[in-house]
């Protein structure tokens, strides 16, 4: 029995040293946007020039478990919902995010709306360029932070703690810009997140700002329809290589990969960083996506983190055609 409650403590202590080693970092040290491993499965969150390139209403959901061998590490979910509208020739999308470290310790929720104009260069050619703004709120729990001084040798935590909680909420605006080149084949973007670069320091006392780095996109991909190249491939299949390169700060992340899909199916691989190996599964209808994803870790903390978790789900809703023509491309959609 005690070597039981012993086990328990140590895990329980080590939990709430990652929340508060987590919550440190967040608080000083230069912040970063959570990216999701299906990125394509929510574009207009990746890039707002992806707004009304479905040209019907869609709306598309994810979320984000990672690391969940530490309770409640890192949990981010987001929607979004955009359209194209002929009056104004181009998309506005809509988007929620809600990003959680150490079961609610650090919150940070974000609205934004994005609008993407579509400029058709030639009959097989459209550009795209977005501005989006954003309101974003960001808040420090003290109520769920836990201390070593609060720690009794026996009993665990049941003192007080006498750290000097200084934390209040902050609420800024911000704003992103993009810009999205595709042909019906290929495809090709740039994003550029945080232009204001806002301060989100949380320490009231602090005489430091705390700026949030910009953060810049570059995308691109092709898919190859194998039924028109290959004797042994059915209609349906086709092969979707694409390359993401994201830079924020220091922290740099490169992913490789690409998509086979067969009729109503689809399988992802990708590497990414020399960090993780990541393996999507997928079923996608005319209006309905579903998809999964799991980060193989491949890092030091293999055995301790759990790897990530991630779902998405979209929808895209029926909108009869008119009789001009719209322009769509083909891209991945985890």
């Amino acid at each position: 029995m005690q070597k039981s409650k012993f086990f328990i403590s140590c895990s329980f202590i080590k939990s709430c040293c990652f929340t508060a080693i987590v919550l440190f970092l967040d608080i000083n040290s230069h912040a970063q946007d959570p990216i999701f491993t299906q990125f394509y499965s929510n574009p207009v969150y990746l890039n707002p020039a992806f707004s009304g390139t479905n040209k019907c209403p869609r709306f598309v959901m994810n979320y984000r478990n990672q690391w969940p061998s530490f309770p409640g590490a890192f949990v981010t979910t987001a929607a979004t919902f955009d359209k194209y509208f002929e009056s104004l020739k181009g998309g506005l999308g809509l988007s929620v995010m809600s990003d959680q470290v150490g079961n609610g310790v650090l919150v940070t929720n974000q609205v934004s709306l994005s609008y993407a104009y579509h400029q058709h260069v030639s009959r097989t050619f459209t550009i795209n360029y977005a501005l989006q703004g954003s309101y974003i709120q960001k808040a420090a729990n003290t109520n769920k932070m836990t201390f070593g001084d609060q720690i009794h040798s026996r009993r665990g935590f049941v003192f007080g703690t006498q750290e000097v909680l200084n934390f209040e909420p902050v609420n800024f605006f911000d704003f992103s810009a993009g810009i999205l080149g595709y042909s019906e084949n290929f495809f090709i973007g740039f994003a550029a997140h945080h232009l204001l670069e806002p301060d989100e320091s949380l320490r009231t006392s602090s005489l430091n700002e705390t700026r949030l780095p910009m953060r810049y996109t570059i995308h691109l991909g092709t898919e190859f329809d194998l039924a028109s190249h290959s004797l042994y491939t059915s209609k349906g299949e086709s092969l979707s290589p694409s390359i993401l390169l994201s830079k924020q700060a220091e922290a740099t992340q490169i992913n490789l990969g690409l998509y086979y899909k067969k009729g109503n199916y689809v399988v992802g691989l990708w590497y990414r960083n020399r960090d993780s190996f990541i393996l999507t599964l997928g079923l996608e209808t005319e209006h309905l996506r579903i998809g999964y994803s799991y980060d193989i870790t491949t890092s030091q903390l293999t055995p301790q983190s759990g790897g990530s978790h991630e779902v998405s789900l979209a929808y895209k809703f029926f909108c009869k055609p008119k009789q001009k023509s719209y322009r769509t491309m083909s891209c991945p959609s985890f």
